[in-house]
């Protein structure tokens, strides 16, 4: 591809034609004056106005070339005929005008106009070399001279269409370009906002459980008051930090700046103490051997566990929430079940459902779950009341032949 082909430089004249044919006219007008304005060898009659005139007439169509290119070269054809024969003129080295038409006629008309105007050509020309010299050295000249035209108009031809083509591709090649951003530009928006939802979802749902069970604790066990506001702060915190990250990749910068790593399923235990405190008892269990899982895989396992327990939080009203992880088999699966309440209606279903109250976070579950080749489902518990949520990664790709 050719960097740069949308915008080739295109000469002044291709806005213009009609300059173009101007000019040209004028210009074969000038050369075929020379032989009147040159002097003459003793012995050959003098030139005349009406043969100058004649030879302005044959010049003259040139101007309309592009829009009747076999009507120019006809006229220009016949206006040469009877120069030769009715009129006693200085004679030109080369047909300037009659070669210009025919190399319109080969630039612009079809196949089938090109050999009938072709057919006729070398008719006329061989009519027009009998009447003068009749000599086989003037007809090949003028039968070369000819060709040398129509090849000249073909190759521009062929020119002007691979220029359109490249053209038509760099324009193309640009709308996909654009096409592919906006896509991309589409993607990376609803990964923030499924970032943000998280974040911003678990921290207010853990702020507003905690600052229910506040007032309550300061009148019964004040210890566990100063823990719920310090669960509160500490949360806040994070909730801050990690906004910070998600939108530090926003942010223009001159340079680099330190980016701290997503959290993964090494952070869980901190968020599951936060979640304890004035919340439900949190059960949590990893088996299976983990190994070092990708860091896309670890972050969305430390996600999907955060979106669980806030829709515990804001709907189950559970006493007791169990979080399961199970490494095997290139697979690693999520289970987080609790005592609550359970779904609105009591009607489980794929990971695009939602629970009590709606909203985006279990289609998030699904989408982080398919992102990575996996699957996500959630619905009411079948051991007993309560929700459960459960979801397989794929963490490695099996080797072939295994």
């Amino acid at each position: 591809m050719i960097p740069g082909a949308a915008r080739l430089v295109r000469l002044p004249g291709a806005a213009r034609p009609w300059a173009v044919d101007l000019g040209l006219t004028v210009l074969v007008q000038l050369a075929v004056t020379m032989p009147f304005v040159l002097p003459r060898e003793p012995g050959l009659p003098p030139v005349t106005w009406t043969a100058y005139a004649f030879t302005t007439l044959g010049v003259l169509p040139l101007v309309w070339r592009r829009r009747r290119p076999v009507l120019v070269l006809v006229v220009i054809l016949l206006v040469g005929g009877v120069y030769r024969v009715a009129v006693d003129g200085p004679g030109q080295p080369l047909p300037y005008a009659g070669l210009m038409a025919f190399y319109t006629v080969a630039l612009q008309c079809p196949g089938r106009v090109r050999a009938w105007v072709g057919t006729g050509s070398v008719v006329a020309v061989a009519a027009s070399v009998g009447l003068s010299t009749g000599t086989a050295r003037e007809l090949s000249f003028t039968l070369f001279c000819a060709g040398a035209a129509y090849a000249l108009g073909r190759l521009q031809y062929t020119r002007q269409a691979y220029t359109a083509a490249v053209e038509d591709r760099a324009a193309q090649l640009e709308r996909t370009h654009r096409i592919e951003a906006e896509q991309a530009a589409a993607r990376e928006r609803a990964r923030i906002a499924r970032e943000m939802h998280d974040v911003l979802s678990h921290a207010v749902s853990i702020m507003i459980v905690q600052a229910e069970a506040g007032p309550v604790a300061v009148r019964r066990a004040p210890e566990r008051a100063e823990a719920a506001f310090e669960a509160i702060s500490e949360t806040g915190r994070e909730a801050m930090a990690q906004l910070r990250t998600m939108l530090g990749v926003l942010r223009e910068t001159d340079g680099p700046e330190p980016r701290e790593p997503q959290p993964g399923v090494a952070a869980l235990p901190a968020l599951l103490e936060r979640v304890r405190r004035g919340g439900p008892e949190v059960v949590y269990e990893e088996s299976g051997g983990a190994a070092g899982l990708p860091a896309a895989v670890d972050t969305a396992v430390y996600r999907i566990v955060q979106e669980a327990l806030t829709n515990v939080l804001k709907h189950a009203r559970a006493r007791r929430v169990s979080i399961r992880l199970h490494h095997g088999n290139g697979e690693l699966s999520v289970t987080v079940t609790d005592d609550g309440r359970g779904p609105g209606g009591g009607r489980g279903g794929a990971a695009g459902g939602g629970a009590a109250g709606g909203g985006h976070g279990l289609i998030g579950i699904g989408e982080r779950a398919a992102a990575h080749g996996g699957t996500a489902w959630c619905g009411p518990r079948r051991d007993g009341p309560g929700f459960e949520v459960r979801a397989v990664l794929v963490t490695s790709r099996p080797e072939v032949g295994s």
